[in-house]
């Protein structure tokens, strides 16, 4: 299936979202027998059932008008990026800085490839880190994954 590129899906639905003052933070298609278009969106102070199905009814003319999938149905999906997201953008790393965060290595630091520190700056190609009172310097191409630590106590 011919699909328009992710890029122009976004530039398309960019002027809603800041109007509705929604960050997007990821545009995705997936192909097959069933395709489906997602947006994953975020606002300050969370996401919830109610900002997706706004988003989603704005959304939804623009998408015809674009016609991303020139005219093959698709699915359009709205929804949180989630709790455990990797980090991707700027502002994801700057909402996390000073906060506790999960690190996956592609390689093995000091004999291990998980674990937890607290982000304490990034750049473009770095991540400063304090693990348990000793600074990281990380390059971001060697991180599997870096999102934000759930603590599952403070949540009941």
């Amino acid at each position: 299936m011919k699909v328009k590129t992710i890029e122009e899906i976004q530039n398309a639905l960019q002027p809603t979202a800041d109007e509705m003052g929604i960050e997007i933070v990821e545009v995705e298609f997936k192909q097959g027998k069933e395709p489906a278009l997602t947006v994953y969106i975020d606002v300050d102070g969370g996401v919830d059932l109610d900002t997706c199905e706004k988003f989603h009814r704005a959304i939804d003319p623009i998408l015809d008008e674009v016609d991303p999938t020139f005219g093959a149905p698709y699915t359009l999906n709205v929804s949180s990026p989630g709790l455990d997201r990797p980090l991707k953008t700027d502002r994801d790393y700057n909402k996390c800085i000073g906060e506790k965060v999960e690190v996956k290595l592609f390689a093995p630091l000091k004999g291990k490839k998980f674990f937890e520190a607290i982000l304490k700056a990034h750049d473009e190609t770095c991540v400063y880190l304090d693990d348990k009172g000793e600074e990281l310097k990380l390059e971001k191409a060697k991180l599997a994954k870096i999102c934000r630590a759930i603590d599952f106590d403070g949540l009941f």
